[in-house]
């Protein structure tokens, strides 16, 4: 007959129900239960008909107690069948994502799981099913994402230039102006019409969704700007983008920065934006972004963010209707300034 193996001395009977009754989990306050029988001294067999086990099953129970303390007494995870993919493989796979397919080389414009299944069997004989590769994937941080615009002539020089400098030149600007903080604007312009999007919904697998679609074409132009830094907004919806509109909305940008402030607005360089016939007012400086580089310009992600959740999906039953839920929109906007600061903050620009 073989001797039991003995309980620890650092616990006692009176701390395992303690720590039984503060347990929530259940099968760990079962085993912490049977085991203060033992340290009552009772019997094994005691302590086995109070966790429904075998004596076997209790003698483990001690042992992983005397090991690892109560924590012992938790279920530990099932390990599993190992991982088909070993870290070098991960990592591997990370790169070639990242990177992106060569067209010439890959056959494809973008990676597909059947696509990266192929090139594991090709590159380190492995094979694995889709389900099991979409797990790693995800596993990586890896999801399947809509892809940003970007203009094939952009120069990513002038872009990182422009971030890099232009803080400081509107920086030293405020000696010129004794006394008058900046405030760092955005502006931009978006069409809304009849012609409206889609947008993503939630639907069941394996269906496809429907919603109303117009092809008329009447449509107004929303002019806003935003200071992320002080979660405020200016805008009007005009009929058109022309001078004469960008010189109104630059006058509602003026009235907008705090009084004694002085605004730097950041705007691309739409032939309305860079006329000489407009009219700046005194407390503003215009500063054109790099070209063919709409990511430097959160207004871009406020107008995403406005066609998604109230502008999408829409019947516009006239041009009234279109300025209607244009200034809907907006006004929803201003209300949330902390959607404007979440969305417009820039480190490069407010650091």
């Amino acid at each position: 007959m073989s001797i039991p193996v003995a309980l620890r001395p650092d616990y006692d009977a009176v701390r395992l129900r303690q720590l039984a009754r503060r347990s929530k989990d259940a099968p760990q306050t079962r085993r912490l239960l049977a085991l203060a029988v033992i340290y009552e001294g009772g019997l094994r067999t005691q302590a086995a008909e109070i966790g429904g086990v075998s004596l076997q099953t209790v003698r483990d129970w001690v042992l992983r107690f005397n090991a690892h303390g109560p924590d012992g007494l938790l279920d530990g995870k099932a390990p599993g069948q190992p991982s088909i993919l070993s870290d070098a493989h991960r990592q591997r796979l990370s790169e070639m994502i990242e990177s992106g397919p060569i067209p010439a080389v890959h056959g494809v414009v973008r990676w597909r799981l059947a696509d990266l299944m192929q090139w594991l069997w090709e590159e380190y004989r492995i094979r694995i099913s889709k389900q099991t590769l979409s797990r790693e994937l995800r596993s990586l941080s890896f999801r399947k994402l809509s892809a940003r615009p970007r203009h094939h002539a952009r120069s990513d020089a002038a872009v990182a230039a422009f971030k890099k400098t232009s803080p400081r030149v509107w920086r030293r600007s405020r000696p010129t102006r004794p006394g008058r903080p900046i405030e760092i604007w955005f502006a931009d312009e978006a069409r809304i019409g009849q012609k409206n999007k889609i947008t993503r919904r939630w639907a069941k697998r394996g269906t496809r969704p429907s919603a109303p679609r117009d092809l008329r074409t009447a449509s107004a132009y929303i002019f806003g700007a935003i200071c992320p830094a002080q979660g405020k907004a200016a805008g009007l919806v005009l009929p058109r983008c022309t001078t004469e509109a960008m010189s109104l909305h630059l006058a509602e940008i003026s009235q907008a920065v705090a009084p004694g402030a002085h605004a730097v607005l950041l705007l691309d360089q739409a032939g309305w934006h860079v006329s000489r016939k407009l009219k700046v007012p005194p407390n503003i400086t215009l500063v054109p972004l790099p070209a063919m580089a709409p990511e430097l310009n959160p207004v871009e992600n406020i107008w995403q963010f406005i066609r998604e959740n109230w502008i999408s999906n829409r019947i516009f039953t006239s041009y009234t209707d279109i300025l209607d839920h244009c200034c809907a929109a907006w006004n929803k906007l201003i209300d949330q300034p902390w959607t404007i600061m979440s969305i417009g903050l820039r480190e490069w620009a407010h650091q």
